[in-house]
């Protein structure tokens, strides 16, 4: 198989960070902290399910700082060419996702659940040998760089052996072979459980005999006393039934007597009730004559009501009539006073804005510039465009004068500096007298160039400070035009309240003119007080004969429903006084036929009979429940008689157990795992002690010991020597550890590792050592080992493995 890359997201160090791998051998290289371990790790957790907290306490301390969540991405290859992408999540909740590679890129492969996806990865790698990806991977494949060295170096020898044995996989049979003493020791304690318990079970069966007789014996006394019972409730039946006959009897009596008293008190109640009800109907009778003669004052009262509650409706139409003119008065007042306000306001706005205009227009004449101003500035480009012509001029003038006192230096001999002859220009003329000439009229001409540009100069500086002063009256002229712009918007505004003026007078005229309507109509109410006062004493007047009417009203209208009951109560009297006399005669006939003597005499057999019977059932429910007592109890024992019986047969059969686990422990489980041990630690001693003597090049033999430590023999002075543990120096244990670990990588199938500095404590020849020593088992050269894995990891600074790594990978940069 073959790690093809890895993306870590949030990863420690690793913000977003992918990296690709080579076959073959792989070194990590940079300085402290930039996550080279972390690399390790991150494989570790995302291919083989490592938890992140076996890397840090804390699984937030494995994220970015400042990071909720991170993802860990590794593309691998298995061994037929497949390739696969695994993904897993840090953060909650996790994920740990398994893709394979198709025509249209990854796609997810479905799993139930971590373990599923676990056991799917470990099918892929080749690694499914009963054992947790994770463990094969801290155990073995890359173990942490703290945990290196490892059980290797652990002193105590069984803590050490057990460390091995499950790194092997063989500890199952030398844990088989410590539980089965447990399992021994189980298996006689429960034979000597069993003999105890048997002898038990035998002491509770041996009452068993007596407890049956027992129950034979209750069970005629249960078939006596069941007959018994019959004969007393046959009789008891019997007197129930005469008392039954008697009790209706007694009961006749009791029924009529009642209805006789009920009767009784009905006519009596009924007699009171016919002389109230008599009295009600002489009320209704004088009621009656009342109201006919308090008729007529009723109707006027009436009358003098109805046409006081109109007037009083007036009267409040008077009063709102009142506010509403008052509320109107204050109005008009109000609008008025706003209508001289705002008047007087916008005539003193107006006259302000007329005087302000004036200012403005004076002020708008005075910063007119004069036409001779315009006029200079207007010449002004022109000005500037000769005064740069006259300095460059000057400038040519100079240059040429400066020619000139050369050429008058080389050629005052009159003898050409370059053919060294007699130079043709000079017309027979003295060299010094042609360069003077020409030099004073240069002098004549610059002279005249400075006064025109001096001039001109001065024309310049005062067209440009002109010019300032026309920019000057610009601005202050726009900013007149902002005042004036200003003004007319005040202007506006002051128009606009004029406008609203007009709407003003107009609603105060309107106010003005409801006060005059209201004020009219409030004329027709001038004779209301009288008419109230007249109607109030027409109401006074009659208001005794309209109470006398009221107060007897409705008992001169109940006058007919009176009479109505009265005639129909005493009809109802005559009625009860025959029901009674009938009743009467009903009693005098049961009382003859009763006897009570006879009645008493039954009750009292009955409630004996009654008696006898409870107690006989009582007597049948105890001898039950001693019968069925009995019964359960010889169940009981004759279940535990069984269970003697079986108890006897699993004894036999733990007998036999035991002498089986004697065999397997003695003669299976305990020379199993050392067998193994011993082959797996022949085999691995051959291998690593190749792999060391390339490391350390000396002549010491690398043996991996009965109980795991470490070995190293060589010849001293003729005779053999051995060392281990404390006798070995750092660099022989670290060197000794990593040829075991790769044999043991070989051993176990393993087909990539990972080191994490495994140069440590070593100098710097075994260093190069170690290096060459990966590349000859990369190679698969005898002198080492056989080629067996398909990539190697490497955390390292050491320059060594730059010569022999297929990709050096710098993380950091």
């Amino acid at each position: 198989m073959q790690i093809i890359s890895i993306h870590l997201k949030n990863i420690k160090s690793h913000r977003d960070r992918e990296l690709t791998f080579s076959s073959g051998i792989n070194v990590l290289s940079g300085p402290n902290g930039v996550g080279k371990s972390t690399v390790f790790e991150a494989i570790g957790y995302a291919l083989f399910g490592v938890d992140a907290r076996d890397f840090v306490t804390n699984i937030d301390r494995f994220l970015s700082i400042g990071a909720k969540r991170g993802e860990i991405s590794v593309v691998f290859k298995t061994g037929n060419d497949e390739l696969w992408k695994v993904s897993r999540t840090v953060g909650t909740p996790s994920k740990w996702l398994l893709y394979k590679d198709t025509s249209s890129g990854f796609e997810v492969e479905e799993h139930a659940n971590a373990e599923e996806t676990e056991a799917r990865i470990a099918e892929l790698l080749g690694l499914n040998n009963g054992r947790r990806l994770a463990e094969q991977f801290k155990l073995v494949i890359g173990p942490f760089q703290n945990e290196f060295l490892g059980p290797f170096v652990i002193k105590q020898q069984t803590k050490r052996q057990e460390a091995f044995d499950e790194i092997l996989g063989i500890d199952a049979w030398r844990t088989t072979y410590k539980g089965t003493s447990d399992l021994l020791k189980a298996v006689q304690k429960k034979i000597e459980v069993l003999t105890a318990e048997v002898k038990l079970l035998q002491d509770q069966v041996a009452v068993l005999p007596q407890k049956q007789e027992e129950q034979k014996s209750i069970a005629t006394t249960l078939q006596q006393k069941q007959e018994e019972l019959q004969q007393q409730q046959a009789a008891l039946k019997q007197t129930e039934t005469l008392l039954v006959d008697l009790d209706a009897q007694e009961k006749t009596l009791a029924t009529l007597t009642a209805e006789l008293q009920r009767t009784a008190d009905r006519i009596k109640d009924g007699t009171d009730k016919i002389a109230d009800k008599q009295k009600e109907v002489e009320t209704s009778t004088k009621a009656k004559g009342i109201v006919e003669a308090s008729r007529a004052g009723k109707e006027a009262y009436d009358t003098a009501e109805t046409h006081l509650t109109a007037l009083r409706t007036k009267e409040q139409q008077r009063r709102t009539a009142e506010k509403e003119i008052s509320t109107l008065e204050k109005e008009a007042q109000r609008l008025t006073q706003s209508v001289t306000h705002e008047q007087a306001e916008i005539t003193k706005i107006e006259a302000q804005l007329t005087e302000e205009e004036t200012g403005f227009t004076a002020t708008r004449a005075s910063l007119q510039p004069a036409q001779s101003l315009l006029d200079v500035v207007a010449g002004l480009p022109a000005q500037r465009s000769s005064l740069e012509q006259l300095k460059a001029d000057l400038a040519q003038m100079t240059g040429r004068r400066t020619g000139l006192e050369e050429g008058q230096e080389k050629l005052a001999e009159g003898i050409c500096p370059f053919f060294q002859e007699q130079c043709r220009n000079l017309e027979d003329r003295p060299a010094q007298d042609l360069f003077t000439q020409k030099l004073t009229d240069l002098d004549q001409t610059q002279a005249a160039l400075t006064t025109q540009i001096s001039a001109l100069t001065q024309q310049v500086i005062a067209a440009e400070t002109t010019e300032k002063e026309l920019h000057g009256l610009t601005v202050r002229l726009q900013e007149l035009d902002k005042q004036v712009a200003a003004l007319a918007t005040k202007r506006a505004k002051n128009q606009e309240r004029a406008a609203k003026l007009e709407t003003l007078k107009q609603q105060q005229a309107t106010a003005a003119a409801k006060v005059v309507e209201h004020k009219a109509l409030l004329q027709t109410f001038a004779n209301l007080d009288s008419e109230i006062e007249q109607a109030e004493q027409l109401r006074k007047q009659h208001q005794e004969s309209r109470d006398a009417y009221t107060a007897n009203l409705k008992d001169a209208e109940e006058l007919e429903t009176r009479l109505q009951t009265l005639e129909k109560w005493q009809t109802k009297l005559e009625e009860l006084k025959q029901e009674q006399a009938s009743r009467q005669a009903e009693l005098t006939q049961a009382q003859a036929a009763y006897q009570a003597e006879r009645h008493q005499q039954v009750r009292a057999d009955k409630d004996r009979l009654l008696t006898e019977v409870a107690t006989i059932t009582q007597q049948i429910e105890n001898l039950t429940k001693d019968h069925q007592r009995l019964a359960q109890e010889i169940s009981t024992l004759q279940q535990l008689q069984e269970q003697a019986a079986g108890k006897q047969a699993a004894s036999a059969s733990y007998t036999e157990k035991e002498k089986l686990v004697k065999f397997l422990r003695n003669q299976v489980f305990k020379n199993v795992s050392e067998q193994l041990s011993e082959r797996f630690r022949e085999e691995i001693s051959l291998r690593a002690d190749r792999i060391y003597r390339t490391i350390a090049e000396s002549d010491e033999e690398l043996h991996w010991g009965e109980k795991y430590q470490i070995i190293l023999r060589d010849m001293h002075d003729g005779q053999l020597r051995e060392r281990s543990d404390d006798q070995l120096s750092g660099g022989q244990t670290m060197s000794a550890v990593v040829a075991l670990r790769l044999a043991l990588l070989q051993t176990i199938g393993a087909r990539i590792a990972f080191f994490d500095e495994p140069t440590s404590n070593l100098d710097a020849a075994r260093r190069e050592n170690l290096a060459h020593a990966f590349r000859a088992i990369d190679v698969g050269r005898e002198e080492v080992t056989e080629h067996w894995y398909d990539q190697l990891f490497l955390v390292s600074h050491d320059v060594a493995f730059t010569e022999i790594t297929d990709q050096m990978i710098q993380v950091g940069e």
